[in-house]
């Protein structure tokens, strides 16, 4: 995700604290900055303030949503408003503008992080906050993951990369989308972290749970 926060303590503390609960977490501090990374990066969401050192939020909403921010994918990517400004018209020109969500501050980052999963689950698995793949069972809100009802013991890359497979059960996800949406914008494109990442966390649901589709990525396939 991309947090577009101008206050440095916040923008830090969002950033460690999402990066704790296992999201891959970009910070921009100006909306130039942050259309610089939108242009390059496909996001799944967007924390974003209003007030902006060199504009506004809802400009940047609007031309996210418009098109005339020219991104990678879909133009699909959840935004998030964070901001002081809890007037009711300012919420309701956020949403008016593209936002998906309105969270004032200060909040508590609990509420945060439940916002966040409530977007990034819109879509898929019917909105629920629990994830099923045959045997296999990761609970969204509380991080955690069993196969058979046994506990997997996973770090928060496997936890990442076996929720991004489960989103999307029998499609093959390349290793550049998995570092993309996984990691964060400092991770090495050469580096083999994917390929190690993968192979641990194939070990942990079992041989034959990951299927190396060659030369095209990964495929989760776990029998009911």
């Amino acid at each position: 995700m991309l947090v577009v926060e101008d206050e440095e303590d916040l923008a830090e503390g969002l950033r460690v604290g999402l990066s704790r609960a296992g999201y891959a977490v970009d910070v921009a501090g100006t909306c130039a900055r942050a259309g610089d990374l939108l242009a390059v990066n496909e996001y799944d969401l967007m924390l974003l303030d209003i007030n902006l050192p060199d504009g506004d939020g809802f400009a940047l909403c609007r031309a996210l949503r418009d098109g005339s921010l020219v991104t990678p994918g879909d133009n699909d990517v959840r935004v998030l408003m964070l901001t002081a400004r809890g007037r009711v018209d300012d919420r309701v020109r956020g949403l008016d503008e593209g936002a998906d969500d309105y969270l004032v501050k200060p909040f508590a980052l609990a509420e945060l992080q439940a916002r966040i999963r409530a977007l990034l689950r819109r879509d898929t698995n019917g909105g629920s906050a629990v994830l099923r793949v045959g045997d296999v069972v990761l609970d969204q809100p509380r991080h955690t993951a069993t196969r058979a009802g046994a506990r997997l013991p996973l770090t928060p890359k496997e936890f990442g990369v076996l929720e991004y497979l489960m989103l999307r059960p029998e499609h093959v996800v390349s290793s550049e989308e998995l570092l993309e949406h996984v990691w964060d914008a400092n991770a090495d494109p050469f580096t083999q972290t994917v390929r190690v990442t993968v192979g641990t966390l194939r070990r942990k649901l079992g041989e034959g749970s990951i299927e190396t589709v060659v030369g095209r990525g990964y495929r989760l396939r776990v029998p009911a």
